[in-house]
């Protein structure tokens, strides 16, 4: 399979140099520069593995635009700014173009020193110091010459999600789309290798980045196709033990991945099956991180279905199961699983131990032992999932303090999550007596609708315009309750 980053354009079409980006770079050395995109990186969650040449390809104008990752990166970098202020192209003008090599055959290794690697996608870049605190590896979403990280492949896989169904999605996944259509076909799929692993492993992680921006209720039932297609590769077994390994690794994820949308989206026993199947491949692989994951999830679903001593006993299988893996924060955001399900139960002292619990875990900071799966766990969503625990409880002032919190800590590239945190202040500003302020919230949360699609988040919404009615006469709140009658009826 060719390289698939975002390629150069064709001869015909040289490229333009990215003028604006070079004058922002100012004085400092591409590999200065570099290592400064990688802090900003760190400071905001995300994991990107600049280097001088990948500046150097910025700079040169054959990166028309960047992916997500990087986007958010270089916005946080120079607030205020766009894209096009960083000189790059409106991402509208790159979709739908299919990835090419980076270099035709012949004319690019005649210009290649000998001895130094093509921009393939196991090629290793020799041009700068390489980042010691977070080295190259080869699966790295966010690697500037990986295959995965092309703003062009992303977006359109975007569109196959939201539009045409996980067919296309899945033929966009190189090797997993051979598998996908053999299932279809009901033919039994070949037996799978690393390139089936890595599209598996890809696969989940732009469902994750989908349901960021775009909320589950459109990605659910297309998100079950991979799932079948990574559950037949399971049956045909694999090449090698390390390839069998992360087989079952990456069809856990995905289970939990779909169960997770099917739980956004108000799918609760679709949810519980899906996390029961991921549960299941852990325990019968051995695999602490997956099983932690699994019972994670399960604690939320418990907590959401009304059944907080579920959720209690759920999120402390899940935290014995982490034990050993080494992460803060991962035990941070287990200690407030527990602490929803103690809310559930009206349990204010065990509560407010487990949100101690995570906040202490939580100020020890990251660590290169956090999954990666927890790339949304920041400080808006410990304040978010606190906001729920005090509004449990019936607390509302103080479930409102933190809610606001979270939706003005959000990075807003987050949409849904801006929403949801949004939500939860409009609900507990109107729960507590404020109704001109629940209701401006409230319309911050209508303008966020028109990208997210949450089943969840409705909900929230509708019952805040409920408990609103009695106050129609209040400022703001006549406005916010017409608009919200005039939404779309979801089925």
């Amino acid at each position: 399979m060719t390289s698939s980053t975002v390629t150069s354009p064709r001869p015909d079409r040289p490229p333009r140099p990215n003028l604006a980006f070079r004058r922002l770079r100012g004085k400092r050395s591409p590999a200065e520069f570099a290592a400064a995109v990688r802090r900003a990186a760190r400071e905001i969650g995300e994991r990107v593995s600049c280097d001088a040449r990948y500046i150097g390809r910025v700079e040169a104008g054959e990166i028309r635009c960047p992916n997500y990752a990087y986007e958010r990166v270089f916005l946080h970098m120079f607030p205020g700014r766009t894209l096009t202020d960083l000189g790059f192209a409106p991402r509208s003008s790159v979709r739908g173009r299919r990835a090419r090599a980076d270099e035709e055959a012949t004319g690019a290794h005649a210009d290649r020193a000998p001895g130094t690697a093509s921009e393939t996608r196991r090629a290793r870049e020799p041009y700068d110091t390489p980042d010691t605190q977070y080295p190259h590896h080869p699966y790295d979403p966010h690697h500037p010459y990986d295959p995965h990280d092309d703003n062009e492949e992303s977006d359109v896989l975007r569109r196959a999600f939201m539009m045409s169904g996980a067919t296309v999605a899945a033929a966009s996944l190189g090797p997993l789309a051979l598998a996908h259509d053999a299932v279809a076909a009901g033919r039994p799929p070949r037996r799978a290798g690393a390139g089936h692993a890595g599209a598996l492993e890809e696969a989940v992680r732009r469902i994750r980045l989908l349901d960021d921006r775009h909320g589950a209720d459109g990605l659910y039932r297309r998100a079950a196709a991979p799932l079948r297609t990574a559950y037949a590769l399971l049956d045909a077994g694999a090449t090698r033990q390390a390839t069998a390994d992360r087989l079952y690794a990456g069809a856990g994820e995905l289970a939990i991945s779909v169960g997770w949308l099917a739980h956004d989206s108000g799918r609760f026993d679709d949810a519980r099956s899906h996390y029961a199947e991921a549960l299941a491949t852990s325990r019968m692989t051995g695999d602490p991180a997956l099983e932690a994951h699994a019972f994670c999830n399960m604690a939320f679903l418990a907590r959401d279905a009304g059944r907080p001593r579920e959720a209690v006993r759920a999120a402390q299988a899940a935290q014995r199961a982490a034990r050993s893996l080494g992460s803060a924060r991962l035990l941070s955001l287990l200690a407030l699983r527990e602490a929803g399900g103690w809310a559930g139960l009206a349990d204010r002292v065990g509560c407010e131990q487990a949100l101690t619990r995570a906040q202490a875990l939580f100020g020890q900071g990251p660590s290169d032992a956090d999954p990666e799966w927890m790339t949304f766990y920041g400080e808006a969503e410990l304040e978010g999932l606190e906001a729920q625990c005090w509004s449990t409880l019936g607390d509302w002032p103080r479930a409102a303090r933190h809610a606001r919190r979270a939706a003005a800590l959000q990075d807003p590239h987050f949409t849904r999550n801006l929403a949801l945190y949004s939500a939860e202040l409009a609900d507990d500003l109107a729960r507590g007596g404020r109704p001109d302020e629940a209701a401006g919230a409230g319309m911050r949360v209508l303008d966020l609708l028109g990208e997210v699609q949450s089943s969840r988040i409705h909900t929230m919404l509708a019952g805040t315009a409920r408990v609103l009615l009695p106050h129609r006469r209040a400022s703001g709140v006549s406005a916010f309750l017409d608009r919200h009658a005039s939404l779309p009826r979801t089925a």
